[in-house]
């Protein structure tokens, strides 16, 4: 089976209604799955482990930064590990991206490859939340070592060595923001991917709306 060295890690808070669907579709191209259940209060955990992922839970919620962290160390426990993908509940994020951020890794030897959603026309937000998020990446990319079109996407892929130096400790949004920092501080080759964010009326309502690119830019400046 193709793609055992990879393993897709899922941050989980009350999917229950597309979790399992987007398990299975997922589980296709990659068959190694880990679902970090972020205390939620709805059955997605037994969905997503119905689907075929491992799931890892949180007694209480944590935030998205401590289940991907949560996530790193599962990962990392399995020896033949060489990838993780960072990769959304909620069907957002398309496995397609995955396998194309796969190819350009290995083909130009990088060890992180951060999906963006600005290198193409594919994915749709609003003028407002594209200003905004763009107004984050110019901050991020000032006071880090990266240079990025896209900072704050949750489609990422990492080698293992870079996951093994890998300490988030923002657990709520500005975790993307520190995750990229750690990795401007290390001596790895990066680059980016063009991904196709879907935004569909469940992933808004679910946390992608213009609001919660403001909340992101916020938790930057006053972190």
């Amino acid at each position: 089976m193709k793609n055992q060295d990879v393993w897709l890690v899922v941050p989980l808070f009350n999917e229950a209604t597309v979790i399992g669907e987007v398990i299975r579709s997922a589980r296709e191209t990659f068959p190694n799955i880990v679902c970090v259940d972020d205390g939620s209060s709805d059955n997605g955990a037994e969905e997503a482990a119905k689907a075929g992922a491992v799931v890892v839970r949180h007694p209480v919620n944590l935030g998205q930064g401590a289940a991907l962290q949560t996530g790193f160390e599962y990962a990392l426990a399995v020896p033949d590990m060489r990838w993780v993908a960072t990769f959304d509940a909620d069907g957002q994020h398309q496995t397609s991206d995955v396998l194309a951020m796969l190819d350009l890794a290995k083909a130009d030897g990088l060890d992180v490859v951060f999906g963006s959603r600005f290198l193409d026309d594919r994915t749709k937000p609003s003028a407002l939340k594209k200003l905004v998020l763009r107004m984050a990446v110019g901050y991020t990319n000032l006071t880090t070592k990266t240079r990025l079109t896209d900072a704050h996407n949750g489609l990422r892929l990492i080698s293992r060595d870079v996951v093994d130096r890998i300490e988030i400790t923002q657990n709520r949004m500005a975790h993307a923001s520190e995750l990229v920092a750690q990795i401007g501080a290390m001596d790895v080759r990066y680059g980016e991917s063009p991904v196709h964010i879907l935004y569909t009326d469940y992933s808004k309502a679910k946390g992608q709306s213009l609001w919660n690119a403001v909340n992101i830019l916020a938790e930057l400046i006053f972190r």
